[in-house]
């Protein structure tokens, strides 16, 4: 293979075809031709190519780990409020679970992108007066606008921590688009540190329980609401310091989940059609429907900021086309279901919250169709895509907002 090699070295393509029939032997012959020809500029290239040093994992210098370090106690120490105070601790999860996550997650990116005081001081405010206002609702009695409030308070979150991600610049959607992106890197990293964690707790507990020492219970409040509290910032910690550690897994999930959830959906569709089982009548089924859309929506969102990235054919243009083409005739069906019920039943907290969620996703899905249907016509890209997701995200938070600050006021508390 030398001879050969040496015969091609202004031959691109046969020097591809060679490195892909034997790479290994490609590789070893090459490095003996590399002294004699080093001057060439296609031996440089694939001497760079084949023997680059990958870096290893990064953590950072001692000052960025001394502040990681800060931001785990201040999350453990959130996590822990109410052993410390005697709270229940049921309901002080419900209604804070956003502020032992995002505020940390906020504070490393208003660090990293040096983000002055007085551009976040907005947004700060909005945080402490959303904890403040949550917590002096009343607990006493069972109130679906309340539970309500509680379950959309993490978007307020998530868009503080997404202002600082883009460092005060909200008018950067190509940014926006990253921000999503960076959720599937960052569940894959939560995931394998759950599992590892897992791994640990198993064999610690059993190691203390061969010499008799019963852990659980302090193990149980304290390590494992502390580790999962600090998951999040760990996680997102280092995929920002080595972005290739997972970048390949999420668009691989997305990759196969694509088609995957695509079949499920028509064939449910038909599936449901043949049973006669419907969401009109049946709450519990209405709530599993709307699951299922939020879940096929945020696939969708996903599957396009990949798209985008990566450099695809025009076959995943038009199936994104087709899923969201199918997720916006189950749309069509909850918010039909929806209404039927107000009609039929009256208006309550949770049907105004479902119809109004429903609605602003009917909308979302139908100017990301159009957007697809443009670029499979050719007549744009999916940036055009990516930027009909990023433009339209305020708006959810709006309607969380309205949903956290208003719904209980308007609904007396019930």
């Amino acid at each position: 293979m030398k001879s050969e090699i040496i015969q091609n070295l202004n031959n691109p393509e046969k020097l591809e075809s060679l490195y892909r029939e034997n790479t290994a032997v490609f590789k070893r012959e090459f490095n003996l031709v590399f002294p004699e020809y080093s001057k060439e500029p296609s031996v440089q290239f694939w001497n760079q190519r084949l023997n680059f040093k990958q870096e290893g994992i990064g953590l950072g210098g001692r000052n960025e780990l001394l502040f990681i370090g800060a931001l785990f106690a201040l999350a453990s120490l959130i996590s822990q409020i109410p052993q410390f105070f005697g709270f229940n601790q049921d309901v002080f999860f419900q209604r804070n679970i956003s502020f032992v996550v995002f505020p940390v997650l906020s504070f490393y990116f208003i660090w990293k992108e040096q983000l002055a005081f007085s551009k976040f001081l907005l947004p700060l405010g909005i945080g402490c007066l959303a904890v403040i206002y949550i917590n002096l609702l009343p607990t006493s009695t069972h109130s679906d606008s309340i539970l309500l409030a509680c379950l959309h308070l993490p978007l307020i979150g998530w868009s503080i921590w997404a202002y600082a991600y883009l460092g005060g610049d909200l008018s950067n959607y190509s940014k926006r688009i990253e921000f999503l992106r960076m959720h599937g890197d960052l569940l894959v990293m939560c995931a394998i540190i759950l599992l590892s964690g897992g791994l640990f707790t198993a064999i610690s507990l059993g190691l203390f329980e061969i010499i008799g020492l019963d852990i659980k219970e302090i193990y149980g409040k304290y390590v494992i609401v502390s580790g999962l509290s600090c998951t999040p910032i760990l996680g997102n910690f280092l995929i920002q310091k080595n972005p290739t550690l997972v970048k390949n897994v999420s668009p691989v999930i997305a990759k196969i989940f694509t088609p995957v959830v695509f079949v499920f959906l028509f064939i449910y569709l038909i599936a449901m059609l043949y049973t006669g089982k419907d969401p009109y009548t049946n709450r519990e089924f209405l709530l599993i429907f709307n699951g299922l859309l939020i879940g096929v929506m945020a696939l969708i969102l996903f599957s396009v900021a990949e798209a985008e990235k990566h450099e695809t054919g025009p076959k995943t243009t038009l199936l994104l086309l087709g899923l969201s083409a199918l997720t916006i005739i189950v749309n069509g069906i909850a918010l039909s279901a929806i209404s039927f019920r107000i009609i039929e039943w009256g208006i309550t907290p949770n049907r105004i919250a479902v119809l109004g969620s429903n609605l602003l996703i009917f909308i979302h899905l139908l100017l990301v169709a159009k957007s697809l249907f443009k670029a499979s016509q050719g007549k744009s890209d999916l940036n055009q895509v990516a930027k009909s997701i990023a433009v339209y995200l305020p708006i959810y938070v709006i309607w969380a907002a309205i949903v956290c600050f208003v719904f209980p006021l308007l609904f007396q508390f019930k």
